[in-house]
């Protein structure tokens, strides 16, 4: 059979090139067993392709993650995904013979290459600016984005070394690997002017928790704990994305409306575990004048979030109400009381409200700590506990006593009432419902026999 044609290989070593890690995964799983001498040549070229992005990762590995926006949103230091097999193929051209000492086992010679690659890397952004990053009409920050691009190449051998304390800096460093940090952010300064920003960058990429760079940042002076310190130095950036970023969520989750976005549940969770984990830091590793421009932004946000969260609190209060609902019925004379009203359906607008709700109110434990909710939050979740046991007893005796018209449809609104338990974290009262319910069932009447038993 014959092979591909020279444009076959040159498209689809295009394509390639274009896919993402996991998608040349999929396809090499895929075409692992085919037959054929196309089939072949494609599994040669994924080999290759797979190959080259693992020298690529040796060398660029400290800029790698720059090339793609931050799954979190904050603001930082990025560039065109289209911009890296660019460079990569290019810097990597000017000397080949060299790529075979990248993986051959020796760490210190394939370092002193990739830094190697980096330099010619650097030195072609510079000087053959349309090589690495095509101008596409009006290509806006593409002048300033070569020159971060080219300082970074600069810095690239000083920030692989820092990398490998990266951990380190973010627990609870000794003296000796601050002064490693201070030393590199030293370093960089004198390769360029704004060297000790761009490291910074750097490290900040390589945090999927953007939080975290506030550990790194603290560390970089004596004086950097103080909010005085910092507004007016050139690591203010890193404290303004992350500010942000919290205006940002806090505005997102006060658009939530629960009977009309329920699917966006998932997001406010998230949103708020983020805010939490921000605005913790920032109390941990800052002292902000409640005066200054940071402190208020803080002080508005929280308060913004906490007003949103104590709403939803009492939006599931009433919405379990409506899921599950009691009535009234009379005993004897006037005497009434009230017992669960069981032509209630299990699923519907109803129900979805109430379980999304109380998810989110099983997953605020934490951020209600921040906000100043998880008093609120507490006193719900009691009463909401007493309240779902109470109406699964009394389904329960409302099915032994023989009042259920639908057994079945008894028992499935006691196992909502579990699960509404389960999601507010009252595990062992849902267990507990659940046996009950396991062994329920009003006894047969004379001449009838129990459907259980049969």
């Amino acid at each position: 059979m014959a092979g591909m044609t020279a444009a076959h290989r040159v498209a689809l070593a295009a394509l390639l090139e274009r896919c993402p890690d996991a998608t040349l995964r999929t396809v090499s799983a895929a075409i692992a067993s085919l037959p054929g001498g196309r089939a072949a040549e494609l599994r040669s070229m994924l080999a290759d392709e797979v190959r080259d992005r693992k020298l690529r990762a040796l060398v660029l590995g400290p800029i790698l993650p720059m090339f793609r926006p931050r799954a979190d949103g904050v603001t930082a230091m990025t560039f065109p995904g289209h911009v890296l097999p660019r460079l990569w193929k290019a810097a990597s051209g000017r000397e080949p013979q060299l790529l075979y000492r990248l993986d051959r086992g020796d760490e210190a010679d394939a370092t002193a290459v990739a830094d190697r690659i980096c330099v010619a890397a650097a030195a072609m952004a510079r000087d053959q600016p349309d090589l690495i990053w095509p101008a596409h009409g009006a290509s806006t920050g593409r002048d300033q984005g070569l020159s971060d691009l080219a300082a970074c190449l600069d810095l690239i051998h000083l920030v692989r070394r820092g990398l490998k304390s990266l951990e380190v800096w973010l627990k609870r460093p000794d003296g000796d690997q601050i002064a490693e940090l201070r030393l590199l952010l030293k370093d960089c300064a004198e390769v360029h002017v704004e060297g000790a920003q761009r490291v910074l960058e750097m490290l900040f990429s390589h945090l999927d928790d953007a939080v975290l760079i506030l550990r790194i940042v603290t560390q970089t002076s004596l004086a950097a704990g103080r909010e005085g310190f910092l507004s007016e130095s050139e690591l203010a950036g890193f404290i303004d994305r992350l500010i942000a970023g919290v205006d940002a969520r806090a505005k997102r989750i006060a658009t939530f409306r629960k009977d009309a976005e329920l699917g966006r549940v998932e997001s406010v969770i998230a949103d708020l575990t983020w805010c939490a984990g921000v605005l913790g830091e920032l109390d941990v590793t800052l002292t902000l004048n409640p005066q200054s421009v940071w402190g208020k932004a803080v002080r508005d946000g929280r308060v913004a979030i906490a007003g949103q969260l104590s709403t939803l609190l009492r939006a599931a209060d009433k919405a379990v109400d409506q899921a599950l609902p009691l009535e009234r019925v009379q005993i004897a004379g006037r005497m009434t009381r009230k017992v669960p009203n069981l032509a209630m359906p299990v699923e519907g607008e109803a129900v979805t409200t109430a379980l999304s709700l109380l998810k989110l109110v099983g997953s605020a434990r934490g951020p209600a700590s921040t906000f100043g909710c998880e008093g609120d939050r507490k006193t719900l979740v009691e009463a909401l506990t007493a309240r779902l046991i109470d109406y699964a007893d009394e389904t329960l005796r409302m099915i032994n006593d023989g009042d259920a018209k639908v057994e079945a449809h008894a028992l499935k609104l006691i196992d909502l009432a579990a699960r509404c338990l389960d999601l507010v974290d009252a595990g062992d009262a849902a267990r507990t419902v659940r046996r009950r319910a396991a062994v329920a069932g009003a006894p047969p009447r004379t001449g009838e026999v129990s459907s259980r038993a049969a």
